[in-house]
């Protein structure tokens, strides 16, 4: 740990030489004007300026505020060229109009902060493989260490994911199987709760609102309902399908309601739940008395429904943590593994479910 060095030069001598210095010609603020000013080394200046551990609070804050006072902005570029990493990760996403992919990446960009890291977003238009490429090209000019791709839906133009060679990448969401390091929320498991849970309280079957067929975790989820339910012996009912949105839930909501013997309903997302339990009110319909309604993601409006909704939590926290790990491990060259990595999900039951109505 590093203190301020009382041998330094005062920090008003320095001052003053340093506005006599910029009433002569502009000059920026060097490394060494605010270390003299800070009272402290080089060394340490640079540690504040690149975030790094070994700095007590006081002399942090003692650095920051003489780079405030002396305009001092650290040279990144320099930085870069000097340590041969410019301590970037690039994020290619294919939108962010899911809460899925917005929680993704406010989780990524966070975890990476936390490791000194900064996060430079792209995001993709179309989901073709050409885009896909010309993002990769972007970021290489916007000088990135390494790529986090969010492949939350397929690709138009391929039938898998094809990336660059020789890149650091970790993908989340996807199907890009053992050709990459995968990270994704156990979006199937999470599923076989959900519907245990509803077959566990009595109901003969459970509907299912699903996500649209472009989503691999759509997909993922409605082949777990199918065969949860195909393994208790249940005949799946037809599947009803939304867009993830509020509104496209309460349009598929309206014919579920319609239907006497639809008594449990698995949403494949919290929006689609809350549009459902609005058609479900309109017809008059009582949740969970008449209908039992479950969720997936546990948005944290989720708990504020009405009534509350029981759903499946997803940790995108750790779906961060663990993209921005493997990126890491790449670019330090540690021991890495192709393949998927699944973060556990657990149901959190509130007052959407309960046994069916006597017949």
């Amino acid at each position: 740990m590093e203190t301020a060095d009382s041998t330094s030069a005062s920090g008003p001598q320095v001052r003053a030489r340093t506005r006599k210095r910029a009433a002569g010609r502009p000059q920026s603020a060097s490394m060494a004007d605010v270390a003299r000013v800070a009272g402290v080394s080089s060394q340490t200046v640079s540690r504040v300026s690149n975030g790094y551990a070994g700095v007590t609070e006081e002399t942090r804050r003692q650095v920051l505020a003489a780079m405030k006072e002396l305009g001092y902005r650290p040279n990144s570029a320099a930085r870069a060229l000097k340590r041969g990493e410019f301590r970037t990760i690039g994020v290619i996403t294919f939108g962010l109009s899911t809460t899925g992919n917005v929680r993704t990446l406010e989780a990524i960009a966070m975890s990476a902060a936390h490791e000194g890291y900064a996060v430079t977003l792209l995001p993709v238009a179309v989901p073709t493989q050409d885009e896909v490429r010309g993002a990769f090209s972007r970021l290489g000019e916007l000088a990135v260490d390494a790529v986090i791709v969010i492949q939350e839906v397929h690709l138009l133009d391929a039938v898998a994911l094809s990336l660059p060679p020789n890149v650091q990448v970790v993908v989340a969401d996807s199907d890009a199987g053992d050709r990459y390091t995968v990270v994704d929320t156990d979006q199937a498991g999470g599923t076989r709760t959900a519907v245990r849970h509803l077959l566990d309280l009595g109901h003969r079957t459970v509907w299912h609102l699903a996500g649209p067929e472009e989503s691999y975790a759509a997909q993922r989820r409605t082949d777990a309902w199918r065969a949860e339910l195909n393994k208790a012996g249940c005949t799946p009912p037809p599947l009803v399908r939304g867009d993830w949105s509020a509104e496209s839930g309460y349009r598929a909501g309206r014919e579920l309601a319609a239907r006497e013997d639809c008594t449990a309903v698995f949403a494949a997302n919290d929006q689609m739940a809350l549009g459902l339990l609005r058609a479900l009110h309109e017809r008059g319909r009582k949740v969970p008395e008449d209908v039992s309604v479950i969720g997936f993601d546990d948005i944290p409006e989720s708990g504020s429904f009405l009534p509350p909704l029981t759903t499946v939590h997803q940790d995108f926290a750790e779906v961060g943590r663990r993209c921005v790990e493997g990126v890491l491990r790449q670019m330090r060259h540690e021991a890495t593994e192709h393949g998927t990595t699944l973060v556990p999900t657990r149901l959190v039951v509130r007052d959407s479910t309960a046994p069916p109505p006597r017949r």
